[in-house]
């Protein structure tokens, strides 16, 4: 099987970096940047502890977090506007995979959710 085969079956996890930094009130603020690189780093290092598959993590990034690098197991998507637009697009585009976004927004996740994806709280992926 070839990786995007294996990419296929994965399960999708979108996170919402914004959110997942914001909601622990560490000092983020001061470095959005290097808040979003650390999430980065310990998705790349743990991936989702939960989960008892593969898993393909894409962490979306918007604002002064954009320019984040990817990481050998964490795919980034800077988000032109809208981190949590870009994020719907992602789900949207995944069509029947599977697909788990990582946020606390509200109408992020009842627009994801209409659109088949399961949602979880950042407590998920904040260790």
């Amino acid at each position: 099987m070839d990786d995007d085969n294996d990419n296929d079956m994965a399960l999708l996890v979108i996170v919402d970096a914004a959110n997942v930094v914001g909601s622990v009130p560490d000092g983020w603020w001061r470095d959005r940047r290097g808040a979003a690189e650390r999430l980065r780093d310990r998705l790349a290092a743990d991936g989702l502890p939960e989960s008892l598959g593969p898993v393909e993590i894409v962490l979306v990034v918007e604002g002064a977090a954009r320019g984040v690098e990817p990481v050998p197991g964490v795919r980034v998507e800077a988000a032109s506007g809208s981190g949590d637009d870009r994020i719907v697009e992602l789900a949207a585009a995944a069509g029947a995979r599977p697909r788990l976004v990582v946020t606390a927004d509200r109408e992020l996740r009842r627009r994801v959710t209409e659109l088949g994806a399961d949602v979880t709280g950042p407590r998920a992926v904040r260790g």
